[in-house]
């Protein structure tokens, strides 16, 4: 109880910070410095410095370091409950400027993941008419970036966690292949049966759902058969060098074997794996005249689009 009310006493000098706290909440979140601090992409020593930091300038003991896992004391819950509800009203306050800033601009700004819309990018985006700019938005932050008005519209790749206020439009399904990497055995195929990568070691990530996860590597599979996760990747580039250097396989859409060709990979189509979208995603009501005209574009030259 003394450490909670010290929170208090000394919040009238609390100067920790956005990043700061949101630092906090991961850790909190993930009970030990290590994963953490592979989230915050920062080093654990240096994550430690900075809970230490924040622990200074209250006064109080925020963690138990010798628990493991990691515990919060009294006043870490405390400021745990504070903390997501103030970077919470951050993301609304970030939001709301975000949207009041697009209606003072007529520029439209488009979020793409690795591969945008596949073949159809260069088509859509010749097609406007409007003023438009481009910014690469990250594979958890899909949906999120427009919720949020950092962008208008974004090109997307579902499965997506459920958002409320989204609105999706297929832009192109393709068909999904097996990423292997030069020499395999199975790399001179035509083409593949997912069950034929049974008992191989797939490229994993840990920045993304369990659901999102399971649906892009056929987890588990038709038979029952759990997939052996191996490296860690975070990036498409990191994925296609992996599986180049013989250390796992993956799975992956067809639009991107077009952007790695040449990579060193092998990329085999699945004959068993319904296909993966493409898909537009906006705001539901947002009536941006660009936005209007992104998505007409789309209906236009997507509609009914499969690659092949």
């Amino acid at each position: 109880m003394k450490e909670v009310l010290a929170v208090y006493e000394n919040a009238a000098r609390l100067d920790i910070g956005l990043r700061g706290l949101h630092a906090f909440v991961v850790l909190a979140e993930e009970r030990h410095f290590s994963h953490a601090a592979a989230r915050l992409f920062v080093t654990p020593p240096a994550l430690s410095q900075q809970i230490r930091r924040i622990e200074s300038s209250l006064n109080v003991r925020l963690i138990d370091r010798e628990a493991r896992p990691l515990e919060l004391t009294d006043a870490g819950r405390l400021l745990l409950e504070h903390a997501r509800r103030i970077l919470q009203e951050g993301e609304d306050l970030a939001g709301g400027l975000a949207r009041v800033r697009r209606r003072e601009s007529s520029t439209l700004r488009i979020g793409f993941v690795t591969g945008a819309a596949g073949a159809l990018t260069g088509s859509i985006l010749n097609a406007l008419t409007c003023a438009f700019e481009l910014e690469q938005i990250a594979w958890t932050k899909q949906t999120a970036a427009v919720a949020s008005g950092e962008v208008d519209a974004a090109f997307v790749r579902p499965p997506l966690p459920a958002t409320g206020g989204i609105e999706l439009l297929t832009v192109v399904v393709e068909p999904r292949l097996a990423m292997l990497p030069p020499g395999h055995p199975l790399a001179g195929r035509s083409s593949l049966s997912v069950l034929e990568l049974n008992g191989e070691v797939h490229v994993t990530t840990d920045r993304m759902p369990s659901e999102w996860l399971a649906w892009w590597s056929v987890d588990p599979r038709p038979d029952g058969r759990r997939v052996t996760f191996g490296p860690v990747v975070h990036t498409m580039d990191e994925q296609v060098q992996t599986v180049a250097a013989g250390l796992a396989v993956g799975i992956t859409a067809a639009s991107i074997a077009d952007l790695y060709a040449g990579s060193g990979v092998v990329f085999v189509p699945l004959d068993d794996v319904e296909p993966c979208t493409v898909a537009l995603c906006t705001r539901s009501r947002d009536s941006h005249p660009g936005v209007t005209e992104l998505r007409r574009v789309v209906s236009e030259l997507g509609a009914g689009h499969a690659a092949i």
